[in-house]
């Protein structure tokens, strides 16, 4: 009796688990069919590493190339203003590239005080702002999606 218990479970569990067919496969959701709206994202830099700063390149021209009308703003602040200021950066080139001239780089004018760099000083197209935490504070209460880069 015990055996033909234990082989009627063995079926239930092996038409359960693999009986399932389609339902248990993975099916890969293109972005257009989630898309309600343009994208607006706020990225946060604080890293002066320059391996996260060719992360955050490579991240930005992987949203672009799927989904051009995405709006993006990364704001540099404390160590992070590193990747705008010309003598420190190592991706001056890609950010300055056509393809990311449709992202707004943000320096935090308090990071610039505190490690003394000058608006000369930074990429010629950076945008600065007064206090770079409430620049993010004020982007998420407009709906923007907030993305800390790095670590």
């Amino acid at each position: 009796m015990k055996k033909i218990l234990f082989i009627a479970l063995i079926l239930f569990l092996n038409t359960a688990v693999f009986g399932q067919g389609k339902e248990n496969s993975i099916n890969v959701i293109s972005t257009t069919e989630i898309k309600q709206e343009p994208r607006k994202i706020v990225m946060q830099l604080t890293s002066a590493d320059t391996n996260v700063h060719k992360m955050l390149v490579k991240q930005l021209n992987n949203i672009i190339s799927v989904a051009p009308d995405t709006r993006i703003e990364v704001v540099c602040h404390g160590p992070g203003l590193s990747l705008l200021v010309k003598d420190k950066t190592t991706v001056s080139k890609q950010i300055e590239s056509s393809a990311l001239k449709s992202v707004d780089f943000v320096a935090c004018s308090f990071s610039m005080k505190e490690r003394n760099v000058k608006k000369e000083d930074l990429l010629q197209l950076t945008k600065i702002v007064e206090a770079g935490i409430l620049e993010i504070v004020d982007k998420q209460n407009l709906g923007w999606a907030y993305i800390k880069a790095g670590n």
